[in-house]
């Protein structure tokens, strides 16, 4: 895992106040006097308990839902999105403890990292694609400090198109498709839809297809 796609001369995790996206910052400025009690701030990165260097998956969503992650300040925390995904992690033994919807419940992730192509809540939940490409001055560093990384899942098209930029591919030789297994980077790529109320409300995502996708990896992972 190393060239050009993923070195960058940022940090991996932007500034609380971070001003490289006016849209955004704007955005959550007006959240920061609607609701103080909030974290309101770009997400960091969800890391295992025992560092970076045992991380040997990292899952890659969309952006911080606006009463979820950018509420709670954790990823996937607070919306139904996390209520799949942390259980689904669980069952596959990626984290343990009890998902309880906020960052003090005590869950812990093993071998896994997450984190979004997006840092920072966008309006109605969809950034734009200058947002998506300046975010990715974050995203590259953050994959490159996984120094023992195996694996990317990506959730969702504009988290796929986003990481195999960041992993130096072009988009039309790696397509996004649900249940997808490619390399790019020296790194196996998953991909599913992402876990969202509306996809699984809709039929797009069922819970049985979710849990396919991760016990694909888990699989993969263990060999």
């Amino acid at each position: 895992m190393s060239g050009a796609a993923l070195s960058a001369a940022s940090s991996p995790e932007p500034d609380r106040n971070c001003p490289l996206c006016p849209r955004l910052h704007d955005f959550i400025a007006a959240w920061r006097q609607r609701e103080p009690g909030w974290f309101n701030a770009p997400v960091p990165t969800f890391l295992p308990p025992v560092g970076e260097d045992s991380v040997r998956l990292l899952i890659v969503g969309l952006a911080p839902g606006l009463r979820g992650a950018n509420r709670t300040g954790r990823p996937f925390t607070g919306d139904y999105a996390g209520d799949l995904l942390y259980r689904t992690l669980i069952a596959q033994g990626l984290a343990r403890g009890e998902f309880k919807a906020r960052p003090d419940d005590g869950l812990a992730l093993v071998g896994t990292a997450i984190t979004n192509a997006v840092r920072c809540v966008p309006p109605e939940n969809k950034p734009v694609g200058a947002e998506i490409a300046t975010c990715r001055t974050f995203l590259m560093p953050t994959i490159a400090r996984f120094a023992n990384l195996r694996a990317i899942l990506t959730l969702g098209s504009i988290a796929h198109q986003s990481t195999v930029r960041a992993l130096g591919g072009r988009v039309a030789t790696l397509p996004f498709r649900h249940g997808g297994r490619q390399q790019a980077g020296g790194i196996t790529l998953f991909s599913s839809y992402h876990c969202s109320r509306y996809n699984t409300n809709t039929g797009v995502l069922t819970e049985e297809m979710f849990v396919a996708v991760f016990k694909e990896i888990a699989v993969f992972l263990k060999s």
